[in-house]
């Protein structure tokens, strides 16, 4: 009497996972094509993110009338690049303002830290200083004066790299075209990635993405709401603390809050450094700091754990090695993507591990 092997019904654990393979492979030919990619995958981002709002918009209208594809498509890309541009017209001007009252201010906060700091230091340490604040005025001065003249010779040696300056001139000008186009035919992009996967992947590719578009969309929409209200709370906090340049350190703490802690370590150096110069004792910075630990309280315990939660699924720990990969590998923009691609990686390998853990390979 024969018997006959034991079927299952799962699949060889590789021939399973075939889409994996050959996305790590695509993976690899976008990384070896990045510095041509660059203003195309930023743009696809953006088109990803502003997707949604281009659809709601599209249902907007009068009776038959109704916007249509393109039409939204501009409004939003109109709507990016004007907050955009408020925002250059509002900092740029406010910047120069207060670092020429900085530089105003600077001799004399260190003739202030000579007369009351220096001598206790050097009574207990042996430390003294040997900064004059006259001699800081006239070399602050000076260089104001030929900053003009350096700005040319920066022109000047960026001229002389023509290739690099025509490349970034270029990826400048190209990124609010693909934009465009990405944006307006994003559907139709999607539906045709659709229909080019095998039948027998589809169901597993689509559910694979669907569940990878959920966590990115709860992250990206999350993460920035998180990041506009702690730029207004940081802003306004700092505002009524009386800090001079409230607004470009509150915009930069919280538009910033993306990676974890820069924000709020950039911001409190640079509004210690503004504090310092801008007051004369140390009861009139504890309220700057105030504002800072009750930013941390408001981000980590409220909106956070609200708005963003824990549907990423990642460790701290990974968190810390996706932000350090991401700018060892593609600069500032792979910290940028760390998360959100890291988020994309972890619903891939749990997939991954449900069908290890139902393949042959496990089981025997």
């Amino acid at each position: 009497m024969t018997t006959e092997p034991k079927k299952t019904a799962t699949k060889n654990l590789f021939i399973d996972n075939r889409w994996l393979i050959i996305t790590a492979v695509f993976a690899f030919i976008i990384y070896l094509l990045l510095p041509v990619l660059t203003p195309f995958l930023i743009a696809a981002i953006l088109a990803y993110i502003c997707d949604p709002l281009v659809d709601r918009l599209c249902l907007v209208g009068i009776g038959k009338f109704k916007l249509g594809r393109t039409f939204a498509t501009v409004l939003v890309m109109a709507g990016i690049f004007g907050v955009i541009t408020l925002l250059l017209l509002i900092l740029i001007p406010l910047l120069q303002k207060e670092s020429l009252l900085i530089a105003e201010r600077l001799p004399s906060t260190i003739n202030n830290i000579r007369a009351n700091v220096e001598p206790w230091l050097q009574s207990k340490f042996g430390i003294s200083f040997a900064i004059d604040g006259a001699q800081i005025q006239e070399i602050i001065t000076k260089n104001w004066k030929t900053a003009g003249g350096l700005l040319g010779d920066v022109l000047i040696m960026a001229g002389n790299n023509g290739m690099a300056l025509v490349g970034i001139v270029a990826n400048v000008l190209l990124l609010p075209v693909v934009l465009f186009y990405l944006l307006r035919d994003w559907d139709g992009f999607v539906e045709s990635i659709g229909q080019l996967i095998p039948r027998d992947w589809h169901d597993k590719s689509a559910t694979v993405a669907r569940e990878i578009d959920q966590v990115l969309s709860e992250f990206l929409r999350g993460q920035l709401s998180v990041m506009l209200a702690m730029s207004a709370f940081y802003a306004i906090g700092l505002w009524f603390a009386g800090l001079s340049m409230a607004l470009p350190i509150g915009l930069i703490a919280g538009l910033l809050g993306f990676v974890p802690y820069l924000g709020f370590a950039l911001g409190v150096v640079l509004a210690l450094v503004v504090a310092a110069l801008q007051f004369t004792s140390f009861s009139q910075v504890i309220p700057v700091l105030m504002v800072f630990g009750l930013g941390q309280v408001l981000e980590c315990m409220i909106l956070t754990p609200k708005l963003v939660g824990d549907r990423i699924g990642l460790h701290p720990v990974i968190v810390i090695f996706a932000l350090l990969a991401g700018g060892q590998l593609f600069g500032f923009a792979g910290v940028l993507l760390a998360l959100p691609v890291s988020a994309a990686i972890a619903v891939a390998l749990r997939h991954t591990k449900d069908n290890y853990l139902n393949s042959d390979t496990y089981l025997n």
